[in-house]
């Protein structure tokens, strides 16, 4: 197990006819999609991450 902070972020899921989406309110434009509420979770989960990494690249990270 890391020392490092691991940060946590409220996500919000929506069921649709056909998929599951979800996005992060503290990340704008930071979604996902997936079969069901597992798939669509490790697609957010995979989502937040590259968004981090793509805030911390950019310089624009400040602990969001």
């Amino acid at each position: 197990m890391s020392d490092e902070h691991v940060p946590y972020y409220q996500i919000i899921i929506e069921h649709g006819e056909h998929n599951v989406s979800a996005y992060c309110p503290d990340l704008p434009g930071c979604v996902a999609t997936g079969k069901d509420d597992a798939e669509c979770c490790l697609n957010m989960s995979d989502a937040i991450a590259f968004h981090l990494d793509g805030l911390k690249e950019d310089k624009d990270f400040e602990g969001v």
